[in-house]
């Protein structure tokens, strides 16, 4: 009777246990193209959401990723509508290109299917609104992916800009990019549209512009600026011909101002920042390492230093927030870097800083 009772309440604890699991996350993938994609290839076998299908018109791209990260041929389909009719995720992630990126809310929106974007969210300020639009209308969550987003690093500068920690907050200044697409050797597909203007809306400024208009959005609380200037110049015209390839872009608002650097020609690899308030400064050097300097006289400071570790599941990873955000487990604040309130001002940042560099002139923020 004791072993009877002792099993008995085994099966009901493991019938609790699987109650109280939720099914993964159904995603589809629309798109290869996008080199991002191979972080998501890598992690087929997670629990907390599963890939049910993928589509790709490239069938030569579709197998060869097929081979290297193992998933089968059948879940690939030439379009997203059909697709999602054999499918029907819950979720679609887009690894095309920036242009693509509305056609992908288009399809997806009506059917309230949620929609997660790699940076930027669009080419331009009229996609980026019809995209809002839609996502307002059918209800769904539609988030943008940065790399930056992950760094421990930008959430403990942000937490300190909080706690008045370097007094109020003067001048944001944020640096992102590397040598070039064509140089680190991005595959074909990636940089026959990366280096396209209208596939993805500009070179460098677009590429790596959106992180810092991304960061000093966040920072700034939702605030557009009231100006912006930006200039771009085309230093490899033979790697990048229809593109610019470096950029810096001046954003001011009231008592503050930003400068955002982006850029295809930099020797090394960089995602960092520099926040600087009354008192001191916040350097974000990387993703783990930030200093924090407090000024002492005319030129003498304090500094510390910090190597700080991964943020907790699920806000370690696009893919696992995602999951979170659509089963209501997380609720995205005000302004949060994938949200869709942030980046609509990162692509009207865009926007503006491409006319200017155009124009040669600053722009006025309505």
């Amino acid at each position: 009777m004791k072993n009877k009772i002792s099993i008995t309440g085994l099966i009901l604890l493991m019938m609790l246990r699987g109650f109280a699991q939720e099914p993964p996350l159904k995603i589809g993938i629309a798109g290869l193209s996008h080199s991002h994609v191979h972080g998501l290839l890598s992690e087929l076998n997670r629990n907390d959401i599963k890939i049910v299908g993928i589509s790709e018109s490239n069938q030569e791209l579709a197998k060869r990723y097929s081979e290297q990260y193992g998933y089968p041929m059948s879940m690939v389909y030439d379009t997203l509508e059909e697709m999602i009719a054999q499918m029907q995720p819950e979720a679609v992630v887009a690894f095309g290109s920036i242009y693509e990126h509305l056609h992908v809310v288009e399809v997806c929106a009506p059917k309230g299917i949620h929609v997660m974007v790699e940076k930027p969210m669009a080419v331009n300020l009229q996609h980026a609104k019809k995209m809002e639009k839609l996502a307002q209308k059918h209800k769904i969550q539609l988030l943008t992916n940065y790399e930056t987003t992950w760094y421990p690093t930008n959430h403990k500068a942000y937490e300190m800009l909080q706690e008045n920690r370097v007094g109020a907050l003067r001048k944001v200044i944020v640096r992102d990019g590397h040598k070039g697409p064509k140089k680190i050797g991005v595959n074909k597909e990636f940089l026959e549209w990366l280096t396209d203007p209208v596939q993805n809306g500009g070179g460098a400024i677009t590429d790596f512009g959106c992180y810092g208009a991304n960061l000093v959005t966040w920072l700034m609380k939702g605030k557009s600026p009231n100006t912006i200037t930006a200039i771009t110049q085309q230093q490899q015209p033979e790697n990048n011909p229809n593109v610019d390839d470096d950029a810096i872009i001046i954003l001011t608002y009231n008592n503050v101002n930003a400068i955002i650097q982006g850029s295809w020609n930099w020797p090394i690899g960089r995602k960092d920042m520099e926040i600087y308030g009354l008192d001191g400064v916040i350097y974000a050097d990387n993703k783990y390492d930030l200093r924090l300097k407090y000024s002492r006289g005319y030129d003498e400071f304090e500094q510390e230093t910090f190597t700080l570790e991964d943020r907790p599941y699920p806000f370690n990873d696009p893919f696992a927030l995602l999951e979170s955000v659509v089963r209501g487990k997380v609720k995205l604040g005000p302004y949060a870097l994938t949200s869709l309130e942030n980046n609509v001002i990162v692509v009207e940042i865009l926007d503006a800083a491409i006319k200017s560099a155009k124009l040669g002139k600053t722009i006025k923020i309505k």
